[in-house]
């Protein structure tokens, strides 16, 4: 994965709460809940996330590839074309790379 860290580069990882939780995520990564992908990516939805302004390519990921493999498929169909997904997902990641960050503790305000 040779292209993190490249300007205009998202790498949205699709897992669970609980997965982010358990087996934390890759470095730079954003978390999407999958339900809402299709709403945080879309500049038209009142769901859009501002986070996705500068974004001119996402590469999606899961835990093994499949949930991200669909959802590749459906920011396709919506029109966005520099969308891709990691096949084996955060699994072969772990094996190949091995760099996962643990998941911030979550601050509350003072």
């Amino acid at each position: 994965m040779n292209r993190l860290g490249e300007p205009g580069l998202v790498l949205v990882d699709l897992r669970d709460i609980r997965e982010l939780k358990r087996d934390g995520r890759i470095p730079g990564s954003v978390h999407v809940p999958r339900g809402m992908l299709e709403f945080w990516v879309d500049p038209s939805s009142p769901y859009y996330k501002k986070q996705f302004d500068d974004a001119e390519s996402l590469i999606l990921y899961c835990n093994k590839g499949a949930r991200s493999a669909l959802a590749a498929q459906s920011l396709q169909r919506m029109g966005l074309e520099a969308v891709a997904h990691m096949i084996g997902g955060m699994s072969r990641w772990e094996s190949d790379i091995g760099e996962i960050e643990p998941l911030p503790a979550r601050q509350l305000p003072s």
